[in-house]
């Protein structure tokens, strides 16, 4: 094969895609590497700029076709570095949309994989370019991915404020690490030795910031059935820690054998079992899990292994664990929340959502996406009526500097409220009722004559009025989330 080179020019500007390649989409550097790869200035708008992008690439690789320099391997060192880059990226922006259409006919199929019709055109584009089958297949598998990490960081997670930036960023990182050549090269099929823990305030999001993560993970190509070895909605599965009991967690974890306990009927696949190969579980709540739940847990992310109970049979686990709390960074950094050999194995990245109030208060138009974002999932389609008419009711009954205790999930029930009943109170703060439950409080320590349940009933109310959630009022008393909530629930006026 005649060699080739790249003359200076051409090196400067392929040398540019390929920073672009590996910068992260959401990040500054990467919007501005697609405006000087465009030839445009930093005010153009991100589609334009994008589109302009692949043109150009588009335009430069015909150059390169019509001298009879197309192949890789006509190139050495460095230039064929660049230049591998150049040609993966121009394939992967030609069926972009392709992707995205592949994304939402899965989303539709839910856990059968659905054909890729596209698959042996962009194979073949590839072929043709000097790319040997194993890696054809590996890097059509690795733009499936980036394309799903991509669609699902962008579309579930709403917002351009300044934090939530950062969000989608890390998320990003998350998946790719900060360098996706380390990955591509390193990591793509090792991901599961890389544990994540997500904190935020109740209802910011987590759930929805784990799924996409959970989502985008990598799925071998199967050229001969012509799609995906699983559906990417199968590869992500989750599990509230704090809805069950003591007695039933470590089942709902790791299984049971029939007769492990009175009522076990029949084995009982855990969640660990259930996960796919190529999957992640999400554990929420894992603030609230006792310390030899924890020492369990531990094993599985060591030794990727655990026995159902009633059994000291040991079965193996190959997916990724993701863990949710909404417990202060404060406290789990002091050691409050986990044993440091728990902590220091659960927490290879920790990501932190942040709540409304924040993303408002840094960029008010925030809450305007939010509300077409969640009025167009609710009624099927963009109304600018409706967007109003819910914003002129938040404007007049819970006033701009509201906290939104609530946060993304609030919001929703506001929606909801405001277009069944024209009408949302949100949760205030009834300062009377306040000091009237302090002053009986005091009252009843002054006379001795209240019951220790009445006062710690009280106390719990008085902390969960003030602080929003049963978290922090546990944080602060040292009884545990379940007696906090049936205080709460159960209380009294003393």
């Amino acid at each position: 094969m005649k060699t080739a080179g790249l003359n200076s020019e051409e090196r400067h500007f392929f040398r540019t895609v390929y920073n672009a390649a590996f910068a992260n989409p959401f990040s500054d550097l990467r919007e501005k590497l697609d405006n000087k790869i465009a030839g445009l200035f930093p005010s153009a708008c991100r589609r334009e700029s994008i589109d302009q992008c692949t043109n150009e690439v588009d335009h430069r690789i015909k150059n390169l076709e019509s001298q009879g320099r197309a192949n890789i391997n006509a190139f050495h060192g460095q230039d064929k570095e660049i230049i591998t880059v150049v040609y993966l990226f121009d394939v992967f922006y030609k069926f972009k949309d392709n992707f995205d259409q592949l994304i939402k006919n899965q989303i539709k199929a839910q856990d059968i994989s659905v054909k890729v019709p596209f698959a042996q055109k962009a194979m073949h584009m590839l072929h043709r370019k000097g790319f040997d089958d194993k890696s054809i297949s590996h890097y059509f598998a690795l733009s499936y991915q980036l394309r799903r990490a991509f669609y699902f960081i962008s579309n579930s997670l709403v917002g351009s404020s300044p934090c939530m930036k950062k969000l989608k960023k890390h998320l990003w990182y998350n998946v790719f690490t900060y360098n996706i050549d380390l990955y591509n090269k390193f990591l793509w099929n090792k991901m599961e030795d890389f544990s994540t823990l997500l904190l935020g305030e109740t209802g910011t999001g987590k759930g929805t910031a784990a799924k996409a993560i959970g989502r985008s993970g990598y799925i071998p190509f199967d050229e001969k059935k012509q799609c995906f070895t699983q559906s990417f909605t199968r590869a992500f599965s989750s599990l509230n820690l704090s809805q069950y009991p003591e007695t039933l967690l470590e089942s709902e974890l790791f299984g049971h054998t029939k007769g492990a306990f009175t009522g076990a009927v029949d084995d009982y696949q855990g969640v660990f079992d259930r996960c796919s190969p190529h999957g992640s579980i999400l554990l929420d709540e894992i603030g609230e899990i006792p310390s030899h739940v924890q020492i369990k847990l531990l094993r599985v992310l060591q030794e990727r292994s655990f026995s159902p109970v009633g059994t000291h049979e040991k079965s193996r686990f190959n997916g990724r664990v993701i863990a949710a709390t909404n417990r202060p960074k404060k406290d789990i950094l002091e050691g409050r929340v986990f044993r440091d050999d728990f902590y220091y194995r659960l927490c290879s990245d920790i990501i932190e959502v942040p709540p409304l109030s924040t993303r408002i208060r840094e960029k008010p138009s925030e809450l305007d996406d939010l509300l077409d974002f969640t009025i167009q999932k609710m009624a099927g389609t963009h109304s600018e009526k409706l967007i109003l008419k819910v914003k002129r009711i938040i404007d007049r009954r819970l006033g701009k500097d509201y906290q939104w205790p609530g946060n993304v999930r609030e919001l929703e029930q506001c929606v909801r409220s405001v277009l069944l009943r024209r009408d949302y109170k949100g949760k205030q703060k009834d300062e009377k009722k306040t000091k009237d439950l302090t002053g009986e409080l005091m009252q009843g320590i002054s006379h001795g004559d209240i019951l220790v349940s009445s006062l710690v009933s009280g106390y719990c109310k008085l902390l969960y009025d003030k602080f929003g959630t049963y978290e922090k009022v546990a944080n602060l008393t040292g009884l545990d989330r379940r007696t906090i909530k049936k205080h709460i629930i159960n209380f009294k006026k003393v």
